[in-house]
């Protein structure tokens, strides 16, 4: 923990919880929560007054916690009044006995009345009280957090009482909610953690429209239901981060551009993982059997798009995440219609990489993940020529997205003049157009642009 912080915090403030918990497993520590049995507003201003730089927050929740952080992100801590008359009251009211352990500031004597460091050892996740859950259900899924960060079981008891607490879920704010979830779709044991929640009944109450594709039968073209599929594309999606080489050439650079910041704590990876896991999310709503017991999902990407829209709105995310999985949604079926008109022109990428901006190089890896995880009819020759086809989208993306779009070779005003018509949607289209033949390389010169106009509006 740093130094700094503790040394900041007075006599007879208690460490508590997961700080004291990665301490005794030499992980990182840099969310600290600290009891005082005084005002914590005031040790809080102390704390940030004594080691500089950083910010302080109410916590606007109903015990008056106070927040610390670092301005750059290095810690934050949360203090709390003690809750009870002693410490060990105060640890009765947490969730799992590995963060029902404290240690006094200055001293490194543990204060463990629910032998957390007894289960520490053992890597078993086991809950404080029978009412562990129930108190607050948001602890539902700080359990399956917990145990995909650690790797540690959670013992039979205790996946009873989460399984019990599970259907409260929905009346915790979207906010909590996806504060734990994010962190689960974006922690190292995603897959894993979302096979917990669905055990616990967590998914249904968090994700009910991901729950409502079990047993939805898809074409011969698939092996899967829609819900497994789902979590089929999520390890694949997983399989395609640990090893970008699969993506081609400019796997390296696709893996790096993803790294990026997406909001809400997640990057452009995780953004993705949660693209695989709304991909399909109205094949519920949209089946057909046609004639001849042909199944198909007309508009599933549309209508999907919107439900997406939905979801993350009731869960309360940033609006830069939820565009970006909309836009994921609603474009990854792109890549695949391409694959029955290769060979693909100049052209042709060029209107993907328009149609899908910003998310180019994202929904091509979705749409990568979700044809590895199709396998059914003819997928020995479909799996090859669509991870062909992505290596092609994938380098162009790329390519567009570190040096940007090349100068329009004309603005849409000399242009209106140059073919005498007046400025307005017809403009728009053939700026369209002009750009399009540029990418090609059909047109380099501002006159080859307005010859190449004249020729397209005659045509029309």
């Amino acid at each position: 923990m740093p130094t700094e912080v503790e040394g900041a915090l007075p006599d007879g403030a208690w460490i508590v919880g997961g700080a004291v918990r990665d301490e005794i497993l030499g992980r990182d520590v840099v969310d600290i929560d600290a009891v005082v049995s005084g005002d914590p507003e005031a040790v809080a201003s102390g704390v940030r007054k004594a080691v500089g730089n950083s910010a302080m927050f109410s916590l606007n929740d109903a015990f008056g916690a106070w927040r610390v952080v670092d301005h750059d992100h290095r810690w934050q801590v949360d203090v709390s009044p003690l809750a009870g008359t002693t410490i060990s009251e105060d640890l009765a009211h947490r969730d799992l006995t590995v963060n029902a352990i404290a240690r006094e500031v200055g001293s490194q004597e543990l204060i463990d009345p629910f032998d957390g460091r007894r289960d520490l050892d053992a890597k078993v996740l086991r809950a404080v009280g029978s009412t562990s859950f129930t108190d607050d259900p948001l602890r539902v899924l700080r359990l399956v957090r917990i145990a995909g960060e650690l790797g540690f079981e959670v013992e039979p008891a205790t996946l009873e009482l989460a399984r019990d607490a599970s259907p409260q879920l929905p009346a915790v704010s979207g906010e909590r909610q996806f504060m734990e979830f994010g962190r689960i779709i974006g922690g190292g044991e995603s897959l894993a953690g979302i096979r917990l929640m669905d055990d616990l009944g967590a998914l249904e109450a968090v994700l009910p429209e991901l729950t409502q594709l079990r047993g939805i039968g898809q074409s011969s073209y698939h092996h899967l239901d829609c819900f497994e599929h789902t979590l089929m594309v999520l390890e694949q999606s997983l399989m395609l981060e640990d090893s970008p080489d699969l993506l081609g050439e400019s796997g390296l650079e696709v893996a790096a551009l993803l790294n990026g910041d997406i909001g809400d704590g997640l990057r452009r990876w995780d953004a993705v993982r949660l693209g695989a896991l709304l991909h399909d999310i109205a094949k519920s709503t949209t089946r057909v059997e046609y004639s001849g017991g042909r199944i198909g999902f007309p508009d599933h990407q549309i209508v999907g798009m919107a439900v997406t829209a939905e979801i993350l709105a009731r869960l309360r995310t940033s609006t830069r995440l939820s565009s970006a999985v909309q836009a994921m949604v609603r474009h990854h079926m792109d890549a695949g219609f391409m694959t029955h008109h290769e060979p693909v022109s100049a052209r042709d990428i060029e209107g993907y990489l328009v149609s899908t901006e910003p998310v180019s190089v994202d929904v091509t890896v979705l749409s990568a993940a979700d044809r590895l995880a199709t396998r059914g009819r003819r997928s020995d020759e479909a799996i090859p020529r669509h991870m062909g086809l992505c290596e092609k989208l994938l380098r162009a993306a790329v390519e567009r997205e570190k040096k940007g779009t090349d100068p329009a070779l004309i603005r849409g005003d000399d242009l209106a003049s140059a073919l005498g018509i007046e400025q307005g949607p017809q403009v728009g289209v053939l700026l369209a157009e002009l750009a399009a033949a540029q990418y090609a390389g059909e047109i380099c010169t501002e006159e080859e642009a307005v010859a190449h106009a004249q020729r397209f509006l005659a045509s029309q």
